[in-house]
């Protein structure tokens, strides 16, 4: 019997593994949403804002991380200051040493200085500012951690059961969490609770002090219908998109998160904003239909090159898709018809690398050695890393330590640079103990 059952059993793995083999040719004619599922940070969801019934959904409780779609909350707890007469959106928005120093993407407003409260929010909903948002923060809350706290407090009474809250910009943080089901409650709240203030969604730029700032939704004024929410990248987040549209009296709001690039992200939401809308109206017609039956779309066969792009909100500039001739061999393709030209407005320029090392009094007033390193792109500091470690004794004293790991990594740096040095790490100094004015460059 025992070996009758291994018989059995080595027929069955033989099957398996010959359907799988014949299967292998029909992977390139998957339709690319299928190629985005796969992806381990996708995630989506669609409602109809009217009913709030799902439409779609793919890993939609599944934590992930919200990046600068974590404003919506932010702005959610401005609209009901405004809204409760605590503030006007003509007050001042004072910028403080710790707002100033957060990374981009910024409005760039140096310290002591100040923007009214209606240029704040509309840096937030254009330009997904940072340092506005911790700026507004302060000063609702106190503090950014207090306001934090308020946010996932009013999280959790909206009933977003799987969010959690730690800043108020969305920057990288391991503990700041949301699901693409939360992010749609909280679309659905805001256009339900302050509808006089949700026209600042739909704001495609903005001007300010002289200089007129273009928003990252390229769906607003593209796609017919879209009127809002909001965007969001870090590289531990992928591009996420929260978008909203209404058609012939009806509304849907739709979440994509995880997507690998923006152009990708753009075309998977227009095309559950389309097949949802045709959904919709065919059942209204009687037809039993879902919006998973009509998600039909080729996709590119090639990697999709791209260059880096800033912590916070960012656009792909100078994307490139290279596809196959089916020989193996790739070329690229003068003008992709997958790629859409709004999409991309600047070609992408080299960045040069800068490092500092210095040494500073930590909260407990020992000496630590910070090393930081720094990319320029055109005129811009980004801050990619920043390493914060105690001074080891030498001789006894702390201080000859930190002093001689100073020299030694200025002495690396001439040399080209430590072995196994990994800049790819985005601590955050605060976790640390220390304040903001570390993730700017010294250089």
């Amino acid at each position: 019997m025992v070996t009758l059952a291994r018989r059995v059993s080595a027929f069955l793995t033989l099957v398996i593994l010959v359907s799988a083999t014949l299967a292998q040719p029909a992977a390139a004619q998957i339709p690319y949403v299928n190629l985005l599922f796969s992806q381990p940070r996708y995630a989506a969801y669609v409602m109809d804002a009217n009913t709030g019934e799902v439409l779609f959904e793919k890993n939609a409780d599944s934590p992930r991380y919200p990046a600068s779609i974590t404003k919506l909350m932010t702005l959610y707890l401005t609209f009901e200051a405004l809204q409760a007469g605590k503030i006007s959106l003509s007050d001042r928005v004072y910028v403080s040493t710790h707002a100033e120093g957060v990374a981009p993407s910024k409005l760039g407003v140096r310290p002591g200085d100040s923007v009214s409260v209606d240029e704040a929010i509309r840096s937030m909903t254009v330009k997904s500012a940072n340092d506005m948002a911790v700026a507004m923060a302060e000063k609702i809350g106190g503090s950014e951690g207090r306001f934090a706290a308020l946010m996932t407090l009013r999280a959790q009474e909206l009933g977003m059961t799987n969010t959690q809250y730690v800043n108020a910009s969305g920057l990288p943080d391991s503990r700041q969490i949301s699901t693409a089901h939360d992010i749609a409650v909280l679309s659905r709240a805001l256009m339900r609770d302050f509808p006089q203030y949700y026209p600042y969604f739909s704001l495609r730029s903005f001007d300010f002090r002289g200089r007129t700032i273009p928003g990252h939704d390229h769906l607003l004024g593209a796609v017919p219908g879209v009127d809002g929410l909001k965007t969001g990248y870090t590289a531990a987040s992928g591009f996420n998109l929260a978008s909203s549209a209404s058609r012939d009296g009806k509304r849907i709001i739709g979440v994509v998160l995880g997507g690998s690039s923006v152009a990708a992200r753009d075309q998977h939401m227009e095309d559950l904003i389309n097949t949802s809308f045709n959904v919709i109206h065919r059942r209204s017609l009687g037809e039993r239909i879902t919006v998973a039956q009509n998600l039909y779309e080729p996709a590119p066969t090639g990697p999709i090159l791209r260059p880096a792009t800033e912590e916070g909100d960012g656009d792909q500039s100078g994307v490139k898709i290279i596809m196959s001739d089916g020989s193996g061999a790739m070329s690229p393709v003068a003008d992709p018809v997958v790629v859409r030209p709004a999409v991309f407005h600047r070609a992408a320029e080299p960045c040069r690398e800068v490092r500092t090392s210095h040494v500073e009094r930590g909260r407990h007033g020992r000496r630590v050695h910070v090393s930081s390193v720094t990319r320029v792109c055109e005129g811009a500091r980004i801050t990619e890393a920043t390493d914060v470690r105690p001074c080891k004794p030498r001789h006894g004293r702390h201080h000859a330590g930190c002093e001689a790991q100073v020299e030694a990594e200025q002495v690396s740096d001439r040399h080209g640079g430590r072995h196994g040095r990994h800049h790819e790490r985005a601590a955050v100094v605060e976790r640390h103990g220390h304040t903001g004015r570390h993730h700017r460059s010294r250089a």
